[in-house]
């Protein structure tokens, strides 16, 4: 697979776990729109994206084939460990929007610029610590 389609590809993945970040967002805020309701909507939200993110990414960014809950587990493992700092700049970046301006089109916008720099920032972190193994390209899956 060429650098290009890859990095298609990945935006696409990006975009979907947006979709469904936000949309789990959307119903948990429909639910309840407290303090505390947004702090599980996000939290949802999150997770939802995250596990979205993991199954398309290990078999179509990065051609994983292992198999196995302990192959799983310690992938998915790294995994959720790279996206810590990036899901600090996703919730810091969407929070500051919605004190700021306290809308729900500038939640989102938060959210998504928030999501794009961190998803830059966790492709090259997968790439190098988590998805190791050979990708289709034939090349080593580390830092280039």
């Amino acid at each position: 697979m060429t650098p290009e389609v890859r990095m298609l590809r990945y935006a696409a993945f990006a975009a979907a776990s947006i979709i469904a970040n936000l949309t789990t967002q959307r119903i948990m805020l429909a639910i309840d729109d407290s303090a505390l309701g947004f702090v599980t909507a996000v939290g949802l939200g999150t997770l939802v994206g995250l596990v979205l993110k993991y199954i398309l990414d290990k078999r179509w960014i990065f051609f994983d084939g292992a198999s196995g809950l302990v192959s799983h587990g310690r992938k998915f493992t790294l995994y959720t460990a790279t996206g810590i700092v990036t899901t600090a700049i996703f919730w810091g970046t969407e929070t500051a929007f919605w004190l700021i301006w306290r809308t729900t089109l500038a939640r989102e916008a938060g959210a998504i610029f928030g999501l794009v720099v961190g998803y830059f920032i966790k492709y090259n972190l997968d790439r190098q610590f988590v998805f190791t193994d050979r990708i289709s390209s034939g090349e080593k899956a580390g830092p280039t």
